[in-house]
């Protein structure tokens, strides 16, 4: 069997009370520590059984992990994405987009603004857990909007992520308890325009 290097949380750039008043330290400890952690466990779990059941050829045993892979590796990846893409107000966190970006959103959703609106009500409107997403279609080069259920990455979609919104109630409910629309809205106070720039000009190339 070839050596796994188990995945671990990807550190994050700012303190839990960095986002407050919009996202509580209280709700970012769990959330980092305990949700995101936890996907990160229950993954390297599963992979470490599914080589062992493809050393053992039992395809039965790969296949029933599959399910568990996928809710947790995209809880993984969903998570690491989502952190990078927030930034404390004091440290660029809000704003408008810039550059290409900018142009980009402005060609294809008529307006920034028009961009935050769709993309927050597509957020709001998600059944149950999920995630409203930004990303890129690298086949016809459009930006897009587009919604997954539970942990279910956008690559699922056939979509390079740019920017998520998660939607799961762990991520706001001990602060705007069932109010999932006012969360939405403030988190745009929050967004790393930077980051995401910097992830459309890489998903472009």
């Amino acid at each position: 069997m070839s050596n796994f290097t188990p995945y671990k949380l990807p550190d994050l750039s700012y303190d839990f009370s960095a986002l407050e008043p919009v996202i509580s330290a209280e709700i970012m400890q769990l959330h980092y520590s305990k949700h995101h952690q936890g996907y990160v466990t229950n993954l390297n779990t599963a992979l470490e059984k599914y080589r062992d059941a493809e050393s053992k050829d039992n395809i039965a045993a790969m296949i029933g992990l599959q399910q568990t892979i996928k809710f947790n590796g995209g809880g993984h990846v969903n998570h690491s994405i989502f952190w990078t893409t927030l930034a404390p107000e004091s440290k660029g966190g809000g704003g408008v987009p810039k550059g290409e970006l900018a142009h980009a959103l402005q060609a294809e959703f008529g307006s920034t603004d028009a961009f935050v609106e769709k993309l927050s009500a597509a957020s709001v409107a998600i059944q149950g857990s999920g995630w409203g997403w930004l990303g890129f279609n690298k086949t016809n080069g459009k930006l897009v909007i587009a919604t997954c259920s539970n942990q279910d990455p956008l690559s699922t979609l056939g979509f390079i992520p740019l920017f998520g919104i998660d939607v799961w109630e762990h991520a706001y409910y001990l602060q705007y308890k069932n109010v999932r629309a006012d969360y939405v809205k403030n988190i745009w106070k929050i967004v790393n325009w930077k980051n995401i720039e910097e992830r459309f000009s890489l998903a472009k190339k």
